[in-house]
């Protein structure tokens, strides 16, 4: 029996300003890829070339199938300084949503993915009380010149990533503790950095506050409170636009006697973060794996599991899984706003996209409000401190040329989204 989604289901795929675009000078991430010894591996420079190539990569994927795109603006492109807008980057992303609608694209605009202003940074960044009535202010101006048409936002992307960055970073310092002890010439080769990024802020090391780096409980507030700030902006000048947030969430088990482990870990990682969410007319839902406690605390995956390129375990059913705790709990509409694998192994990337598609049919078929489907991602792309080492990509890009090539995912994808159904 074939099992179909939704009428209306939106089949899209994602990406994110600073990984696509290239050359975002005024970002934070921008000036942290070029500092000498840096912990990126290599700077973004022209990354795929996006900004200038969205038109072919949108008619790209209007002729695989696809029928949404959730991309997102760059804040340091529109006030690349403080309270002095581009208009010229404004009217870049207006030709974007042009082109979107003359492919018949639906777009999700993301109005922060992870990167900032430098000078938002140099003026306290995501630890500041005034942060929340900044973020607003470049969501008031965006929405009024091109909120006409924009259907969905999401305010910011993966709004408690940092709970998640520091555990990961706790049990990478454990196992190499365990392994080698302390790495003296590592630990030297940080502090350098950190010194050249502290001369390059202006800012002692320990007051530069990125989206990405460590967070406080009063940090954790303040992004959420941007996101109230935002919402209110976003209602009062474009109100016929749907406003949400997206989540990290990966889907916590338990085995017997990890129990509470995980329950703190759901508390941390999402519960907590409800009452910010209840004025919210959507959920973005992000997921790319599971993570599994016992007596004693996380439990890595098996040595012979499957893992991707990032190291996490394949497991494309946490998608169900994740999806139906989070609609309990938010009890709003759910688009999938993430989700997808870094391989090389095309066929592998085809397999998970139908396990994570069987879970997302089952959600729609008991009645969840599942409204699309955004696999990360539309392209290999600039995938952070790992460079371009990571292929996440339904479309191959060749950075010597620019050239696209589709991958046999993305034609397999793009026949689920044609027929509105599982092959």
């Amino acid at each position: 029996m074939t099992k179909r989604f939704p009428e209306g289901f939106y089949w899209g795929a994602s990406t994110a300003a600073h990984q696509v675009e290239g050359n975002n000078i005024h970002s934070d991430f921008w000036l942290m890829e070029h500092l000498e010894g840096s912990i990126f591996q290599e700077p973004s420079g022209d990354a795929v070339d996006h900004y200038r190539l969205y038109r072919e990569d949108i008619a790209l994927m209007a002729k695989l199938g696809l029928n949404s795109y959730r991309f997102s603006f760059e804040w340091s492109r529109i006030e690349p300084e403080e309270g002095q807008f581009n208009q010229e980057a404004i009217d870049h992303y207006r030709d974007v949503l042009k082109a979107c609608q003359e492919f018949n694209i639906m777009p999700i605009v993301t109005l922060h993915h992870f990167t900032s202003p430098q000078w938002l940074i140099r003026a306290g960044g995501w630890e500041s009380e005034e942060t929340p009535q900044r973020f607003a202010r470049y969501c008031e101006h965006v929405m009024q010149q091109l909120g006409d048409a924009i259907p969905y936002v999401c305010t910011i992307n993966e709004a408690n990533i940092s709970i998640g960055i520091a555990k990961i970073i706790k049990r990478h310092q454990a196992q190499e503790t365990a392994q080698v002890g302390v790495n003296t010439g590592s630990m030297e080769r940080m502090q350098q950095y950190y010194a050249a990024l502290g001369k390059a802020f202006g800012l002692p090391p320990q007051e530069i506050h990125s989206f990405l780096g460590a967070r406080s409980e009063k940090g954790l507030s303040i992004i959420f409170k941007a996101h109230e700030a935002a919402r209110e902006t976003i209602r009062r000048v474009s109100p016929q636009t749907k406003v949400g947030i997206t989540l990290s969430l990966y889907d916590i088990q338990s085995l017997p006697g990890g129990e509470a482990l995980a329950a703190q870990a759901l508390q941390e990682e999402f519960l907590q973060f409800l009452p910010y969410l209840e004025g919210d007319d959507f959920f973005g839902v992000q997921n790319y794996t599971r993570y599994v406690y016992g007596p004693d605390g996380y439990i890595p995956p098996a040595a012979d599991a499957e893992k991707t390129q990032m190291g996490n375990e394949f497991y494309p059913q946490g998608l169900e899984s994740v999806i139906r705790y989070a609609y309990e709990h938010v009890k709003k509409p759910i688009i999938v706003t993430e989700n997808g694998i870094a391989t090389a192994n095309d066929e592998r990337r085809i397999a998970y996209i139908d396990q994570a598609l069987q879970g997302v049919q089952a959600c729609a078929a008991d009645g969840i409000p599942v409204q699309g489907y955004m696999h990360w991602s539309l392209m290999d792309n600039f995938e952070w401190q790992l460079g371009f080492s990571k292929t996440f990509g339904l479309i191959a890009v060749d950075r010597s040329t620019q050239t696209r090539t589709p991958k046999p995912s993305a034609y397999h994808y793009g026949s689920i989204a044609k027929n509105n159904a599982l092959l």
